[in-house]
């Protein structure tokens, strides 16, 4: 399980986390909340990007928040972000090949997690992909080694509604082992209620709900804050 505890991020006066308190157990869990919610502060928290002032996190009971940031993907953590990190020069296989290097997997990772993806014509540069092929790359290599926890910022930002569930499938293997963590941060809500079994959403930095997907989504409080409304979503 991923323990947050008090958690608190301060820039100035602003404080884009402040004092969450939040259990996630494994399998897939949302992370939603209007923009400038905390949520990609959040994941760059559990990263080792960005240190808070306050609170500790944990992960079946190890503290994960001392390790730099080379050393969580070393020990399990996987991240793809907003922006694309693909080198857009080199082949799919070397953007794959890369992270093996860099976590210490074994070399035939390359080809089971791209052959997992469905990924062909591998030696193509990553400059020349569709939008869909480069997030199925950017999941691939989160598929490497065993990773414990993944964190995923925005996947389904700009596709089409059916590449969009051809990730569906995808991010629920991330989960598999059954004790990996996957967090999803996405304002797609279709492609976070077909993944998600939990959903946590952050207001101004503060944690308003946590718990199994359609009750969270049903919460007045969480339709207000985040779906601008009471209606029924």
């Amino acid at each position: 399980m991923l323990e947050l505890r008090e958690v608190t991020v301060r820039f100035g006066g602003v404080m884009p986390l402040d004092h969450v308190t939040l259990d996630v157990t494994p399998g897939v869990t949302g992370l939603v909340g209007p923009n400038g919610a905390g949520k990609t502060t959040m994941l760059n928290v559990l990263s080792g990007f960005v240190e808070p002032v306050a609170g500790d996190i944990t992960f079946a009971g190890e503290r994960i928040d001392r390790l730099a940031p080379h050393r969580r993907a070393r020990w399990g953590l996987r991240r793809s972000f907003q922006q694309e990190q693909l080198v857009l020069t080199l082949s799919v296989r070397d953007n794959v090949q890369v992270v093996v290097e860099n976590v210490g997997a074994p070399a035939h990772d390359v080809e089971r997690v791209l052959d997992a993806v469905g990924l062909g014509g591998r030696d193509r540069p990553a400059g020349v992909l569709s939008m869909l092929e480069r997030r199925l790359l950017e999941i691939a290599r989160a598929m490497v080694g065993r990773p414990r926890l993944v964190l995923l910022d925005e996947p389904g930002a700009g596709l089409a509604e059916a590449d969009a569930k051809r990730l569906v499938p995808l991010i629920q293997a991330l989960a598999d082992p059954p004790d990996t963590v996957v967090v999803l941060v996405d304002h797609d809500m279709d492609l976070v209620q077909d993944v998600c079994r939990d959903l946590a959403v952050l207001d101004f930095g503060r944690l308003i709900a946590h718990g199994p997907t359609v009750g969270v989504l049903d919460d007045p409080v969480v339709k207000r804050a985040y779906l601008g409304t009471e209606d029924v979503a």
